[in-house]
């Protein structure tokens, strides 16, 4: 399975496959219609305690990302979006982040991660 990411502020397209909101928060003025979503998988998001402490500093992005890969070693959420995710038959996951660039989001990790299950 192709797995990417996408901002949630881009526009769904059919291309996007299997379409799973990956933050523990809705993301702000965005209605579920414009989202279009198949699942909104809170378990795989970085715990709340990360997120604060991250708050989408550039400075400790390294360590974020290295702390985030920890948490989902430390659970089978991620094994299972990603049986989810191929049991719906579409060749593609996109993973969809609310951070304003990828960098500065949990999306390149989950994705590193489940390309790697």
């Amino acid at each position: 399975m192709q797995i990417t990411v996408k901002r949630t502020y881009e526009a769904a397209e059919a291309s996007d496959g299997y379409r799973v909101l990956i933050d523990r928060l809705w993301p702000r003025g965005i209605s579920k219609e414009k989202l279009a979503l198949d699942e909104w998988c809170r378990e795989v998001a970085p715990s709340t305690e990360l997120r604060k402490w991250f708050n989408h500093e550039e400075a400790k992005a390294s360590e974020f990302h290295r702390r985030y890969e920890v948490e989902l070693s430390g659970s089978d959420a991620a094994e299972r979006l990603l049986v989810r995710a191929k049991a719906s038959g579409k060749a593609t996951m996109t993973l969809l982040f609310s951070a304003k660039t990828a960098d500065l989001s949990q999306a390149p990790t989950l994705k590193k991660y489940l390309e790697n299950l």
